[in-house]
């Protein structure tokens, strides 16, 4: 996969300056979302934006945000490149870095776009950084991921995406939540995943790594748990023995058509 975006390089004071239309599109990010998340964004993901502060006129540094982190659950930001193999990603995850591609998105991709942004990551994901069964989980998943083979990173891919790219939070007595950094960082699928079109289900550790997904469409199915704390459970869970029987039945047919080739 390539992409058009070029990160942006800090200066020797570690500050990166942002042209004032960039500021503008995280000003106007953070305005939408603003308005969509309330009685719909997770009640942690909620506290953890509080506790972060984050500026709602210019896209913030990242020392501004590992302050926090580093405060609430030993964790911190690790500027990137718009890509980063898997080795990368999961190398930084286990050692409690949370990779931060230094660009935002372009008017053109403003609902959705392919590639993690700086709104994206810092938005969408670092706030839920801030709770500490969501700072577990993704330790623990970068670890088991820099251990794992090629084949058994393209399984673990899929926990990741309905966890906490896509994951939807339904307790048994209270009403529908996002906890996914997908769907916080897109204005265009939070709404989405609220609605009716979707198949929204229970979360199964084996039905999640068999379930194929694509990266340029809302997707047709979510997983929903019960709390965020779940998530500690899920990384108490022998993921890699799952793993291997998912890679031994194979995956579900998929819920979306194919991608169309280009001419």
């Amino acid at each position: 996969m390539s992409t058009q975006y070029v990160a942006r390089k800090p200066d020797a004071h570690g500050v990166i300056a942002y042209p004032d239309q960039e500021n503008e599109i995280w000003a106007e990010l953070y305005a939408r979302q603003a308005v969509n998340l309330p009685g719909r964004a997770c009640q942690e993901y909620l506290d953890g934006l509080e506790r972060l502060a984050l500026p709602k006129d210019r896209v913030p540094q990242l020392a501004e945000v590992d302050e926090v982190l580093l405060d609430t659950t030993g964790w911190k930001t690790a500027a990137v490149p718009a890509l980063i193999s898997f080795e990368r990603f999961f190398e930084l995850l286990a050692s409690r870095q949370f990779p931060v591609a230094t660009f935002i998105r372009s008017r053109e991709e403003f609902d959705y776009l392919q590639e993690p942004d700086i709104f994206h990551e810092i938005f969408g994901h670092c706030p839920l950084l801030t709770n500490p069964a969501f700072a577990n989980f993704s330790h623990i998943y970068g670890k088991l991921g820099l251990a794992a083979t090629k084949e058994e990173r393209v399984y673990l891919a899929r926990l990741y995406w309905f966890t906490v790219e896509f994951g939807l939070l339904k307790p048994r007595d209270g009403e529908l939540r996002i906890y996914g950094g997908g769907i916080l960082s897109s204005p265009g699928e939070t709404l989405y995943a609220m609605g009716d079109k979707p198949l929204r289900k229970p979360f199964d550790l084996l039905d999640v790594l068999r379930t194929p997904y694509r990266i340029d469409i809302m997707q047709p199915v979510y997983f929903e748990i019960e709390h965020i704390d779940f998530l500690d459970e899920i990384a108490r869970m022998d993921i890699m023995q799952s793993v291997t029987r998912a890679r031994q039945l194979g995956l579900h047919a998929p819920l979306f058509e194919p991608k169309a080739k280009a001419v």
